[in-house]
């Protein structure tokens, strides 16, 4: 099915990332052009989700990792956060049955206990009705920072090792990802980013060292399946050198 599906898009399946991750930037500069509230923006992001999921799982990306709301994020006006926890639970909501006939594993990264209780609950039930799928594997970064996500691992390791149950000559890189939220999942090949700015907004800052990234001036709500294969294509196009001296 990948490569059926990858070779019709016109792109190779051996050159395509096992994992994409996406900062999805641009509802609210979508929404202030239109002169619509804010909200509007992320209603059609969302319907921007949904397209690059379905691409995704289409070509056969293992992996997809979407920023969906970060630890800053909380400090956006009550009524945003509110509407978009509610667009959160609309769309896991809409979106289940569909994740699990075409095979996705729902999952999640970040503080989400600081989420409100009907999205947890939400969360929960998607997971547990997703959790036997092997095909590709959606993560939400919810509640999510890359230095809160460093710092938890740091504690978590701190008090092993104060335990004795860890020697301090052990805590090497490798370990140290063993306690990202991340550990079972492979670090993102590409990262994209929409709305053209050229930061990565304190996202995956441990597992991005060495991952592509692409900026497209395109905001989330305009994003199309044509332009993300356009990047999937661009991707198979780089040298990948990890620091070394390709011959």
């Amino acid at each position: 099915m990948k490569s059926d599906a990858s070779e019709n898009a016109g792109l190779d399946p051996s050159k395509l990332p096992a994992h994409v991750a996406v900062i999805m930037d641009g509802n609210g500069r979508w929404a202030k052009k239109r002169m619509l509230n804010r909200v509007k923006g992320h209603e059609r992001g969302a319907d921007t989700v949904r397209l690059v999921v379905r691409t995704s799982r289409e070509i056969g990306i293992r992996y997809l990792t979407l920023y969906a709301f970060s630890t800053e994020n909380w400090q956006r006006p009550e009524a945003e956060i509110s509407a978009l926890m509610t667009l959160l639970k609309r769309f896991l909501a809409s979106e289940k049955q569909e994740m699990v006939e075409n095979n996705i594993r729902l999952n999640t990264i970040g503080e989400t206990d600081r989420l409100p209780a009907d999205v947890r609950k939400a969360l929960a039930q998607s997971k547990e009705a997703t959790g036997a799928n092997d095909g590709m594997c959606l993560t939400l970064a919810l509640s999510y920072g890359g230095r809160a996500e460093i710092a938890r691992a740091a504690r978590e390791i701190a008090e092993a090792v104060k335990e004795g149950r860890m020697d301090p000559q052990e805590v090497t890189p490798q370990r140290l990802a063993e306690y990202m939220y991340t550990a079972q999942v492979p670090d993102p090949e590409l990262l994209i980013r929409t709305s053209g700015e050229f930061r990565v907004s304190n996202f995956l800052l441990w597992q991005i060292a060495y991952t592509e990234i692409f900026v497209t001036p395109t905001l989330w709500p305009e994003f199309t399946r044509d332009e993300y294969i356009e990047i999937l294509r661009d991707f198979g196009k780089r040298e990948r050198r990890f620091g070394r001296i390709m011959s």
